[in-house]
């Protein structure tokens, strides 16, 4: 599948395997597991660093293959999970960065580009979010009291 902006093919990340069965060499069961995604998340992780750090450190390669329900699932069921989903608040910190940067440095036209299309893609995540209703259908992306709540 092409990118977004740019229609390059871009390169192949690592697959999840096929096979969707409970591995055998997993000693943690599933009330455990959830216990370490809460404590995590208490911590301050992000879904997706949670999912890393069970990999990494716990052995845990799938959460789902473990519990039976996703990383942002428990999350919601003990109310941790954030007002605003991880890919847009990755995405509206970013284009922080760029409009930090721009100020000095205004006759960057590659940044401004960049800009444009992380905003474009801010619009695009935001209508998708009030339609799935996991964002409120009166949350307005405002460029100034974005950067208040990200700092």
């Amino acid at each position: 599948m092409a990118r977004m902006h740019s229609r390059k093919k871009g390169k192949s990340g690592s697959t999840k395997p096929s096979e969707k069965s409970k591995l055998s060499w997993i000693r943690y069961k599933p009330k455990e597991a959830e216990l370490l995604v809460v404590k995590l998340s208490k911590e301050g992780k992000t879904p997706s660093q949670i999912g890393l750090f069970m990999r990494d450190v716990y052995g845990i390669p799938d959460i789902k293959l473990v519990t039976g329900k996703s990383i942002t699932a428990i999350l919601n069921e003990k109310s941790l999970l954030s007002k605003i989903p991880e890919d847009l608040m990755a995405l509206i910190k970013r284009s922080v960065k760029l409009r930090k940067h721009l100020g000095p440095n205004k006759q960057d036209v590659s940044a401004k580009r960049g800009l444009e299309l992380t905003e474009s893609k801010i619009r695009r995540l935001v209508k998708y979010y009030k339609n799935s209703g996991k964002l409120e259908q009166s949350w307005k992306y405002d460029r100034e009291k974005i950067r208040l709540l990200v700092e």
